[in-house]
């Protein structure tokens, strides 16, 4: 059941996808405004086939459901709830889910900011160019990284859960999040890039139709990477956010450019 639906809402995504990029392009070529102004309704779609998907991940870990392989790979009966949710982005797959779900946020939204604009071509070309960004993303996830792969559990079987050092600490639960709306974030000044090079529209305008949008992801990186800096001090092995304790070498090694950490 949990791998019917995510399965399902990724391939709902990636359709959706598919086929904003043939009404746009179409509605470009021929300057038709009623196909340009279908790109918003094409981005929910998008957005609803992320939040199924994630939503199916979401409730396969809640179940335990082993039956899923990924759920296998990071699923335990013995992990908290915090750690079993944040268990989705704890390994390549799920990771590409959640980018997926942050992306098709950012999809939505722009759509529905830039509502009265969408025959503007360098709007238009703007969330053609994320629709393309995000057929690779849910292309893969059908692909070469399928969140959703099926597994046949022997009796008894119970997961391993997550890394033990991704399970010591609450911000687990937000500083992966926190870089992804950042990291993704930047799709959107990207999008309007390609289009004011394909529009030739190359001078102030498109920087400032995506300055708020720079700034807004660049905020969500920097807490981030805060969080990441306080979270690496407590966590075993790591022993301080950027701290670097160089590996022993012979005598004829050469020198490094690094400073060691103080002992």
């Amino acid at each position: 059941m949990n791998r019917a639906l995510g399965l399902a809402g990724v391939i709902v995504a990636l359709g959706g996808s598919l086929m904003a990029i043939g009404v746009v392009a179409s509605g470009l070529r021929r300057r038709d405004r009623r196909l340009l102004a279908m790109a918003r309704p094409y981005a929910f779609i998008v957005l609803l086939g992320a939040v199924v998907s994630v939503g199916a991940m979401q409730r396969a870990l809640a179940m335990r459901d082993y039956t899923v392989e990924y759920v296998a790979q990071v699923g335990s009966s013995s992990t908290p709830t915090l750690f079993n949710i944040a268990a989705m982005w704890s390994a390549l797959e799920g990771s590409i889910l959640l980018w997926g779900l942050v992306l098709a946020g950012y999809l939505a939204v722009v759509a529905t900011k830039f509502r009265r604009r969408l025959d503007d071509p360098l709007v238009a070309w703007a969330l053609l160019t994320m629709f393309v960004v995000c057929v690779f993303f849910f292309g893969m996830m059908l692909t070469v990284s399928n969140p959703f792969q099926a597994h046949a559990p022997p009796a008894g079987f119970d997961g391993p859960g997550p890394n033990p050092l991704l399970q010591n600490h609450v911000l687990m639960a937000f500083h992966p999040p926190m870089l992804y709306l950042g990291y993704v974030g930047f799709t959107v000044p990207f999008a309007f890039a390609i289009a004011a090079l394909v529009t030739g529209r190359v001078g102030e305008g498109w920087l400032v139709e995506t300055r708020r949008w720079t700034l807004f992801a660049w905020g969500f990186l920097t807490a981030g990477i805060l969080l990441g800096a306080w979270w690496s001090y407590e966590v075993l092995g790591w022993g301080g956010y950027w701290g670097w304790d160089p590996v022993r070498r012979s005598p004829g090694a050469r020198r490094s450019c690094g400073t060691p950490v103080p002992r």
